[in-house]
């Protein structure tokens, strides 16, 4: 078994190193130790993505997930299509925020409309904002969830603004799966 220790860590260097850890080995188990639960979250959904099992422990302060690589696991399969929308900013562009408010929620909603949906949508930044409790967008955001489309938001910007609790609209993200999507994208839209 490998060991992680990835406490006191930041996003994206959980990640980082469990991926790097799972790099080294063909198949087996990676044990990680994070202190908190957005990486642990982050962890979790990497495992998803990847078709690794994993089973979690909590032990306090300390969050514990060990990860079973296998030989048979492949990573997902690359869509030709693969258009990703990073939203960084409430606003469209610049100049007046009142004006870039209304072109942002005219965007988002235009999606909504679009014969061909983005794959996924990113949120950092400001841009957060726009998928939580109270958000002018956040209808059409959840739309465009329930017509498929992933809606990630950076939890490291989730934290910083003390809106973690009320996003509503997709799931918590990390830096290296918001750099990850945009290097794998066919597209990158950025209204």
């Amino acid at each position: 078994m490998v060991k992680v220790d990835a406490i006191g860590q930041v996003c994206p260097v959980p990640i980082i190193m469990t991926k790097n850890a799972l790099k080294k080995i063909e198949e087996g188990q990676v044990e990680v130790c994070v202190d908190n639960e957005i990486s642990l979250q982050n962890l979790e959904k990497m495992s998803q993505e990847m078709g690794y099992a994993y089973n979690i422990e909590n032990s306090g302060e300390v969050f514990r997930i060990v990860i079973n690589k296998v030989k048979e696991n492949v990573n997902l399969v690359e869509d030709h299509d693969n258009t990703v929308a990073v939203l960084s900013s409430q606003y469209m562009g610049d100049g007046d925020p009142e004006l870039g408010k209304i072109l942002m929620k005219g965007f988002i909603y235009t999606l909504t409309e679009m014969d061909f949906l983005p794959k996924t949508v990113l949120l950092y930044n400001e841009g957060v904002k726009l998928a939580v409790e109270g958000s002018e967008s956040l209808n059409d955001l959840l739309t465009l969830e329930t017509r498929g489309v992933e809606i990630l938001s950076c939890g490291t910007c989730l934290n910083f603004y003390g809106i973690t609790d009320k996003l509503k609209a997709g799931t918590i993200t990390n830096m290296y799966t918001i750099a990850e999507r945009q290097m794998k994208a066919t597209k990158v839209v950025k209204p």
